[in-house]
């Protein structure tokens, strides 16, 4: 084993970002390659494969009994390592094939939550191994995501940012390359789903399907074509009627909704206040004047960036393409960076939110303050890891 290091990461030619709703993967020279939801449908009599990403997740339940859907990924680690390796493998096979043919994924690197144990990081690395990679370095989900929403993470002074996923959300404040203090909280995007659906059930005695809470979300969030963020329309959905068992349509005011979902922020502001109390006092002086950073797929939730500021008194705000931040720190790694510049383009991103002038950095800077990498080391790649202060290198 060797420590994380900047060069380490220099030498890999493809990232990961297995998060428990979508997996991402980005190809150095060519950009962002996968974009697809973490969903495999299996026939369980077969053991076959027969759909993954979207195609899977417009089957679940919708299938017979001989079919199952499995997401294989959970809060942002691997449940089922053979699943991830099938799901993977179906993602990426044929197109690396066309970006690159020999050694395809020989170096790899990938997403962990910053307080996944080692047999989480074991099962990530396995699931790329399983794969053809022959070496796999780990950099923590709240590392990648702060280097892509184009914070300093290599300067001497504070960064806080929250990486909200589909079922946790990470708390971190870096600085100097490395984790100064976090936290995690079951709070995510299913959050607004189970509530939606209770909601219905009890104010409508409605069975909403998985598929029907979709429309919710956007009207939720203010999307769908509507101008300042605000949704003004009635919605129609359609679900099975609890008392009769027959389907039903009803029409939903999204503010009545809204109102019935605000988003239960006691544990993230407990968090928030659990992480900042660990930090030294300049830092959280820095993070009084610069506030806090929103990532992942579930940073729009609904007026989630507005109740954190009313009750922390913090700057928020929400990073450009909140959901591709992760993997825009990866590339920006790969890149030997430690902030995005406008190559991170290629990834999806706005150059403008790129961070560009953070300024490029050589191999010397140190990565996560405590994660490992795992893998089979290549030849003299100990001796060019650069340790993390106050940890020796293995």
């Amino acid at each position: 084993m060797s420590c994380s290091s900047l060069e380490a990461l220099t030498r890999c030619s493809v990232a990961v970002d297995l998060g428990a709703a979508r997996t991402r993967v980005y190809a150095k020279g060519t950009g962002l390659i996968v974009d697809q939801p973490s969903v495999v449908a299996v026939n369980t009599s077969s053991g076959a494969l027969i759909a993954v990403g979207d195609a899977a997740e417009r089957m679940d339940g919708r299938t017979p009994q001989h079919i199952r859907v499995v997401r294989p990924v959970a809060g942002g680690t691997v449940r089922d390592i053979d699943m991830a390796r099938r799901m993977v493998r179906s993602f990426i096979g044929e197109r690396l094939r066309r970006v690159r043919r020999r050694r395809v994924m020989a170096h790899a690197a990938a997403t962990v939550p910053h307080d996944a144990d080692p047999l989480a990081c074991r099962a990530a690395v396995e699931t790329l191994t399983g794969v053809g990679a022959r070496r796999v370095e780990l950099v923590e989900a709240p590392i990648a995501a702060a280097i892509g929403a184009g914070l300093p993470v290599a300067q001497p002074e504070a960064a806080m940012v929250l990486v909200c996923g589909t079922t946790t959300t990470q708390v971190a404040v870096v600085s100097v390359g490395a984790i100064v203090a976090a936290g995690t909280v079951g709070l995510g995007g299913d959050t607004i789903h189970h509530a939606v659906v209770q909601y219905l059930r009890n104010r409508h005695e409605l069975l909403l399907p998985s598929q029907e809470v979709r429309p919710l979300h956007l009207a939720l969030l203010g999307s769908g074509g509507v101008g300042n963020g605000v949704y003004t329309g009635s919605i129609e959905v359609q679900g099975r009627d609890v008392v009769s068992g027959l389907a039903r349509t009803v029409t939903i005011d999204p503010e009545e909704v809204r109102s019935a979902i605000q988003t239960p922020l006691t544990g993230l502001l407990d968090t928030i206040r659990a992480v900042l109390h660990r930090c030294p006092p300049d830092l959280v002086a820095d993070l009084a004047d610069r506030g806090m950073v929103l990532t992942g797929g579930s940073a729009v939730l609904p007026s989630l960036a507005d109740q954190l500021r009313e009750h922390t008194g913090m700057g928020v705000r929400l990073a450009q393409e909140p959901e591709l931040t992760s993997v825009n720190g990866l590339a920006a790694l790969m890149a030997g960076r430690l902030a995005p510049s406008p190559a991170a383009e290629e990834v999806g991103q706005d150059a403008a939110a790129a961070g560009a002038g953070r300024g490029a950095l050589s191999g010397h800077h140190p990565l996560s303050g405590d994660r490992e990498v795992i893998g089979a080391p290549e030849s003299g790649a100990a001796a060019d890891a650069v340790p993390v202060p106050g940890q020796e290198a293995g």
